[in-house]
This record gives C-alpha cells, structure tokens and sequence, in this order.
C-alpha cells in the first residue's frame, strides 16, 4: 500500500537520521500515528497546518510503501471530506509498522511561506 505522511520539519530531521527507513516515536500526547492515503489530503495537512505550525514554516509531504497485508490490520477512517482517508496506527505499535516498510520513505513535495 502506498501511503503518505505529511510532516515538519523536524519530524523530517528525526527521518533523516532513521537513513528514511522510519518515522520516529510518537510523543506522549500523541496516541496515534497516522499515514494518509492520498497525496491530495497530505498536501493540504502539509500546505495547512506543517507550514504554520513550526518555526521554520515549512511542511513536507513523504511518501513511502508498507506491506499489503500488515496494512489490512488497520481500518481506513474517513475523517471529514471524502477523501480525507488515513490509517489509525496505535503508537505503540508505530515501531511493527516501521518494520513493514518497504524501501526508503521518500520526500516529494515541500511547502514554504511565501
């Protein structure tokens, strides 16, 4: 399953220096990861939120593969719009899911202030 993940930047440091093989631990307040399931919603989450939510004002959104069938664990949530479609993996889980990535998490779009 392609997914993506929309990000600032210093979630994308802490990507960085997994080598692009994993997203880091969730912080304490942060229950859920949550990967999105189309570039169209990571962009507006990137575009939206990543860019005006960090001090360096930008936002990034990541794309990266995971295992068919581990995926299937997860139900897809709709969370507004129709296409506002994301998997709810438990933080305490995140580090099975980083096990099931296929290749490298890749960067394909970035976002600024302009």
């Amino acid at each position: 399953m392609i997914l993506y993940r929309p990000v600032g930047s210093a979630e994308l440091d802490l990507i960085a220096e997994s080598g692009y093989r994993a997203f880091p631990p969730r912080l304490p307040d942060q229950p859920i990861f949550y990967p999105v399931l189309n570039e169209r919603y990571a962009a507006e989450i990137a575009e939206k939120w990543n860019v005006r939510s960090n001090s360096e004002h930008k936002g990034y959104i990541t794309r990266f593969e995971v295992d068919d069938e581990f995926c299937g664990k997860y139900k897809v949530q709709t969370v507004g719009k129709s296409y506002h479609q994301e998997l709810w993996v438990p933080a305490e889980e995140l580090e099975e899911f980083n096990s099931h990535i296929i290749g490298n998490i890749k960067v394909i779009k970035e976002y600024g202030e302009e």
